[in-house]
């Protein structure tokens, strides 16, 4: 070990940075999640992706924001769409 170490070039923060996906906590219904949890096992994909991805698609056909009440009735419709 060194006695004395040189961090002048050092940088504060995470060691790798992700500049397209940000760490969120939210709660879903439990209904919600097993059910995006089982399409994603069939699947082979993760459930968050799965989330993700039903969540850009209703985003990009509605015109105004995402409210709690909005975003459990798409995942129920995704849900009853997957069967």
């Amino acid at each position: 070990m060194k006695q004395e170490y040189d961090f002048s070039k050092g940088k504060r923060g995470p060691v790798v940075r992700s500049r397209a996906k940000t760490r969120v906590t939210m709660y879903l219904d439990n209904e919600v999640l097993e059910n995006f949890r089982a399409k994603g096992d069939a699947l082979g994909r993760g459930y968050q992706t799965l989330i993700n991805d039903a969540l850009k698609e209703y985003i990009a056909k509605a015109s105004k924001p995402v409210d709690a009440r909005t975003l459990r009735r798409i995942l129920r419709e995704e849900l009853e769409a997957a069967g």
